[in-house]
C-alpha cells in the first residue's frame, strides 16, 4: 500500500445567516475559504465533508456562488473532493432532491451516495465508502440497512478503508446531551480503519470497532454554548503500513463569541438588568459577539417580563451583537407545599390543582385576583387536553374582561 494523506472536515454549515445577520453569513463562508486555502497548502491527496456543507437543503445563490468558487479552487489543485449529505443539506424530497447532486454533476465533488457502489477508490492506498443522512433514527434504522443492502460496503484488507456518516453514535462518550443518538454502533459495518463522522461539533477521536472514530466538529459556531470548542479540522497522514497521524488543523479567521454566564438567584428584575448591562459594557470590543446567559431563581414578586433586554442588547457600543439568552427561573412553590397538595387521599384532581394555582398566584396577587385566575387555570385543564381551542379562547377572553 502506498503512503497517503487526507482532510477530513465537516459541519460547515455555509448560508447559515445566524441571529439574521448577513455578517454571520459572510463568517461561515470565510470560515470554509480558510479551510480551502489551509488545505490547498497542505496538498493532501482528497478531501473528505462528512456531511452539513450547507445550512439548509436550498442555499441561496450568494452562498452557492462562493462554494462553487472554493471548490473550483479545489478542483484546480487537483484535490479530489468526497462528501456525504448531512441533517441539514439532505434531500428534502425525493422528488428535488439535494443541491448536492447538481454540484457533483458540475464535477466539483463526488457525492458517494449518489454513485453505484457509494464507493470511491484510489488505487494502491485507500477505499472510501459513504452513506447519507436519514435525519432521525427510527428511519436511519430502516432506511441505512437497506442502502447497504443495496450498496454492500466492501472494504478491502490490502487497503486502508474510510467510512463517512454523518450521525451521533449512540455512545455516551459521543453523543451531547442535547442531541438525539441516530445510530446504533451496531448499524456501522466493521472493517473500516477510519470513520470519518460529522454531526457532533466537537472534535473527537477513539478506537472504534475496527479502526478509529473521527468527530472533526464544526468550521464555525453554530450555538453560543459551542463557542469556547476549538474549529478547525483533521489532517489525516497514512502510512505504508497503514498507520493513521492525525493532525487538528485549527482555523483562525473567525469571529470572536464572548459569552457571560452569570446566576442571578434572589436578585431582583432591576438590578439584572444593571449588572447584565455592566457585563455587556465590561465585555464590550470590536465586532465581537456578546451573549450574556441569565441564570438564577426569580425573587417571588418578580418576572422573567420586567428583565429589559431591550437595554441589555443596546448596552454594547462596538460589538456586532448582544445576544442575551435568559433563563431565569421565576420562583417555584416549595417541594413541601406541592407534596402535601398533590399526596393528600382525600381530594378530588381539580381541588387539589386548584390549590396548587392558588398558592402560585398568590405570591403575585391579592386573594380574590389569585382565586379567579386559579379558577380560570382548572377550567382551561379539560379544552387544553381535548384541543379545543374555541373553549380555551372564550375562557381567555372572559378572564380579560
Amino acid at each position: 500500500m502506498k503512503a497517503f494523506s487526507f482532510v477530513h472536515a465537516a459541519d460547515l454549515h455555509l448560508g447559515y445567516s445566524q441571529y439574521g445577520l448577513e455578517a454571520r453569513r459572510e463568517d461561515f463562508d470565510k470560515a470554509f475559504q480558510e479551510l480551502v486555502d489551509k488545505t490547498i497548502e497542505l496538498k493532501p491527496d482528497f478531501l473528505i465533508i462528512a456531511g452539513d456543507l450547507f445550512h439548509h437543503a436550498r442555499p441561496s445563490n450568494v452562498t452557492l456562488e462562493n462554494a462553487i468558487k472554493n471548490f473550483s479552487r479545489l478542483r484546480e489543485a487537483g484535490i479530489p473532493v468526497l462528501t456525504v449529505d448531512g441533517s441539514h443539506d439532505s434531500a428534502p424530497n425525493v422528488v428535488t432532491g439535494t443541491i448536492l447532486n447538481p454540484l457533483d454533476s458540475a464535477g466539483l465533488f463526488y457525492h458517494l451516495p449518489r454513485h453505484e457502489g457509494a464507493c470511491w477508490r484510489k488505487p494502491d492506498c485507500c477505499y472510501v465508502y459513504g452513506v447519507p443522512n436519514f435525519r432521525t433514527r427510527r428511519k436511519t434504522e430502516e432506511s441505512l440497512p437497506a442502502f447497504m443492502e443495496k450498496n454492500k460496503p466492501t472494504p478491502d484488507p490490502d487497503l486502508f478503508n474510510i467510512f463517512i456518516f454523518h450521525m451521533a453514535l449512540d455512545l455516551p462518550s459521543v453523543k451531547p446531551p442535547y442531541m438525539e443518538a441516530e445510530a446504533p454502533p451496531e448499524l456501522i459495518p466493521e472493517g473500516f480503519n477510519y470513520y470519518a463522522a460529522g454531526h457532533v461539533h466537537k472534535p473527537y477521536k477513539e478506537k472504534f470497532k475496527t479502526g478509529l472514530l473521527v468527530y472533526s466538529g464544526s468550521s464555525e459556531t453554530v450555538n453560543y454554548d459551542e463557542a469556547k470548542i476549538e474549529k478547525g479540522f483533521y489532517y489525516v497522514e497514512v502510512s505504508e503500513k497503514g498507520t493513521a497521524s492525525l493532525q487538528f488543523i485549527r482555523l483562525e479567521s473567525l469571529r470572536k463569541f464572548v459569552v457571560l454566564e452569570q446566576d442571578f438567584t434572589g436578585v431582583t428584575a432591576s438590578k439584572i438588568t444593571e449588572l447584565a448591562v455592566q457585563l455587556v459594557k465590561g465585555a464590550d470590543e470590536d465586532g465581537v459577539i456578546i451573549t450574556p446567559v441569565l441564570r438564577g431563581v426569580l425573587p417571588a414578586e418578580a418576572s422573567r417580563a420586567e428583565v429589559d433586554v431591550a437595554q441589555i442588547r443596546s448596552a454594547a457600543e462596538r460589538a456586532l451583537l448582544v445576544h442575551p439568552i435568559v433563563l431565569l427561573r421565576e420562583s417555584e412553590v416549595s417541594e413541601e407545599v406541592v407534596r402535601s397538595i398533590f399526596e393528600s387521599e382525600f381530594k378530588d384532581l381539580k381541588t387539589k390543582a386548584f390549590e396548587y394555582f392558588l398558592q402560585i398566584f398568590s405570591e403575585r396577587y391579592s386573594r380574590d385576583e389569585a382565586e379567579k385566575i386559579a379558577r380560570v387555570a382548572v377550567s382551561l385543564i379539560e379544552p387544553l387536553t381535548k384541543k379545543q381551542e374555541e373553549k380555551v379562547k372564550q375562557t381567555l377572553e372572559e378572564l380579560l374582561q
